[in-house]
């Protein structure tokens, strides 16, 4: 297998050899793992190799499975790389990306080889398990510069509508839920985020362990160089960007701090979006989009808090806070 999949390292990139290295880690459910390599051609170069399998269905740590769920699998890799392949050389160092070196498919529909930039060798090597408050800020930089950026973009190739917790994907953990007011509201929350008219693209799955930051001393001057790189982008598609600010801020934070940080977070996340999308949008517009997103807070809240519910309801995320959230949103919904 191994041979096989270094023979594709090369012929998606040109080099005359590849070895491949160290398993960084297993992907989501069992469907594959990233790798280390090392290309031989002109220079010697480091690359990540995304090796995804996808020949037979496999269930996950909370035991789902079936159809439904291995058919997304499939569709979110496929759109991982039509967003290398087609949207990722937009992203600026103010939302830095991993650059694609080639990405071959396997017979059958079977699974991908894709070979990536190694982001440790590009300075990119730090990760965080516990953040401070100005990893906090880098990360949402980077989400506010990869929204901007995406404003009002079509999306054409990817999901529809972006995060991995998408209530149209996600028809058995509906069926699961054990909060029925909760399930009675789901196409309500989903209709109100839908709805926004100001959509962008969100990067579906950006949780703490999807960056990487900078090698480098960083400081929260917005001028200074990049401090953060994200990776993972299976289910990147059109949504409102609160949808990102949510699931990262549940990613890194407790009941306590998400109680008494989120608004000043929020207030962040905004400042750096108005100096990303100033050039992008008048100042009227941008007045008009922060409005209506700070209204979607709660809403991408209850609509994630959905999905837990019926996924794994004694979930540690599903907290005071969070409940505090969702009944907001309800009751705004009158549901």
């Amino acid at each position: 297998m191994s041979i096989d999949i270094e023979s594709r390292i090369c012929r998606a990139t040109g080099a005359q050899r590849c070895e491949l290295g160290a398993v960084i880690e297993q992907l989501w459910s069992g469907y594959g793992v990233i790798q280390k390599a090392t290309l031989y051609a002109e220079n010697v170069t480091p690359v990540v190799v995304k090796h995804i399998d996808l020949s037979q269905p496999h269930a996950n740590r909370h035991q789902w499975q079936g159809p439904v769920s291995h058919q997304r699998k499939i569709k979110s890799y496929t759109v991982e790389v039509e967003f290398y392949r087609s949207f990722s050389h937009r992203c600026g160092p103010e939302a830095r990306v991993p650059s694609v070196l080639g990405a071959s498919p396997l017979e059958k529909g079977e699974g991908w080889v894709i070979v990536l930039e190694d982001l440790d060798a590009a300075g990119f090597g730090g990760r965080r398990s516990k953040v401070k408050t100005n990893d906090i800020r880098y990360c949402l930089q980077w989400l506010a510069n990869f929204h901007a950026t995406f404003l009002h973009d079509s999306a054409i190739g990817l999901w529809e509508v972006g995060t991995y917790w998408h209530l149209a994907t996600r028809p058995d953990e509906l069926n699961a839920m054990t909060d029925d007011r909760l399930r009675r509201s789901a196409k309500a929350i989903d209709e109100q985020l839908q709805g926004c008219s100001f959509q962008t693209l969100v990067h579906g799955d950006a949780k703490l362990a999807n960056f990487c930051f900078s090698n480098h001393p960083q400081s929260s001057d917005l001028s200074s160089e990049p401090k953060v790189a994200a990776v993972d982008f299976q289910y990147v598609g059109r949504g409102c960007g609160m949808k990102d600010v949510v699931y990262f801020l549940t990613s890194c934070l407790n009941d306590e701090q998400c109680e008494q940080q989120h608004q000043a977070l929020l207030d962040c996340y905004f400042q750096y979006f108005q100096v990303a999308a100033a050039n992008r949008i008048g100042i009227e517009p941008l007045k008009e989009l922060e409005e209506q997103w700070r209204s979607m807070f709660a809403i991408a809240w209850a609509d994630f808090n959905r999905f837990l519910n019926g996924w794994s309801p004694g979930h540690w995320k599903l907290t005071p806070f969070s409940q505090r959230l969702t009944s907001e949103a309800l009751k705004r919904l009158e549901v």
